[in-house]
């Protein structure tokens, strides 16, 4: 318990060192660097690369490019985790740099009425009305092929996920769980795709391979423990030409799983906190 409230707690404030720093002009690639190495600093790992995805990208938007910066007029999500010897802890909030408050109150709205009910034996299906509900009745869409999920030891994705809105199911929450939630709001269909330039990757397992400087890009993403990471941290250490080259070499072996960005037609906000299950829930990241 004492490592997992930790992770929280280093996530959390990693994520208010990104928010402050949310400024037209300022590096989008720059913000993740500084959010990284905070976690860093406090012993810990990053759960997942630190992302900022803007407008209508709902997640996985995670820039190389330290030109890319924050505009004015743009919908900014931020999310963050920390891993502490395998225990893991994600939250994000939305930034309005435009005239989106509503869609922002809507998501954190719905986040905190889910919290409430993170208590042994509540049906995941109950919690997902209560997302959908809150969010519709504030005129936007729930999105609904995104969902909260189980947190394990160096597992970032297990089940039971925590639906956006009401699905059948019977399953229930058990004590002691540590669960990511996050509900999306959106202003357009409520449903995202894949889109664009992936720079999300999670090595999916490792094969021979022949080429020098593969091997080390390789070593190198063993190092992150199984979890995801981002071209970004390989083009800072390695250079984008032999990154590039090791990341085409990894794919033909199929040891890659991609994480592109996901988009939706509008504009989509995002608040995220991870609970603990327990008849008082225990928001680790608050």
């Amino acid at each position: 318990m004492d490592k997992q409230k930790k992770a929280g707690e280093i996530a959390r404030d990693a994520l208010k060192k990104g928010l402050i720093q949310i400024k037209p002009g300022r590096s989008i690639a720059k913000i993740l660097d500084d959010v990284e190495k905070y976690i860093f600093s406090k012993g810990a790992i990053p759960a997942f690369p630190a992302q900022i995805s803007v407008d209508n990208i709902a997640a996985h938007q995670c820039s190389e490019d330290y030109d890319e910066e924050i505009k004015e007029g743009q919908l900014i999500k931020l999310d963050c985790g920390a891993c502490v010897d395998g225990f893991l802890a994600d939250n994000a909030q939305t930034v309005d740099l435009g005239d989106n408050k509503e869609i922002v109150e809507a998501s954190q709205s719905a986040l905190n009425e889910a919290l409430k009910k993170f208590t042994p034996q509540t049906k995941i299906s109950e919690i997902g009305l209560c997302i959908q509900k809150e969010i519709t009745r504030r005129g936007f869409s729930p999105v609904r092929n995104l969902s909260g999920h189980t947190l394990g030891k160096y597992k970032l994705h297990m089940p039971p996920s925590i639906p956006n809105v009401e699905i059948n199911s019977d399953a229930e929450l058990q004590e002691g769980q540590v669960i990511a939630v996050e509900p999306f709001a959106s202003k357009g269909e409520g449903m995202v795709k894949e889109s664009g330039n992936c720079t999300v990757f999670t090595l999916r397992d490792e094969k021979p391979v022949r080429s020098q400087i593969t091997r080390q890009v390789l070593r190198k993403i063993k190092t992150y423990k199984g979890l995801p990471f981002t071209s970004r941290w390989l083009i800072n250490e390695f250079g984008k030409g032999k990154t590039s080259f090791a990341l085409r070499e990894l794919d033909t072996k199929d040891m890659l799983i991609h994480h592109p960005p996901l988009a939706d037609k509008d504009m989509v906000s995002q608040a995220e906190h991870t609970v603990i299950v327990k008849e008082k829930p225990v928001i680790i990241t608050k």
